[in-house]
């Protein structure tokens, strides 16, 4: 099953975010199938950029966005 998830990024205590999709058993910072976009919640205001019309596809296709991706993707 697909997954649109956060990976890690950044470096110790100043994390930044990648919005990738991956199947859901793979290693949270393993290889991506396609990068959606970025978020860094360190700046203030939080970055967060991403692309709708690559979202939209992966999500026809059937990906499903975790808890964390759905609440950043409605804001």
């Amino acid at each position: 099953m697909l997954k649109i998830k956060l990976t890690r990024t950044g470096k110790k205590n100043y994390s930044s975010y990648k919005i990738v999709v991956n199947e859901a058993r793979d290693k949270r910072d393993g290889k991506y199938l396609d990068l959606l976009g970025i978020y860094n919640p360190n700046t203030h205001p939080h970055t967060l950029k991403f692309d709708q019309k690559k979202i939209d596809y992966w999500l026809a296709k059937g990906a499903k966005p975790t808890f964390t991706v759905n609440r950043l993707i409605k804001k």
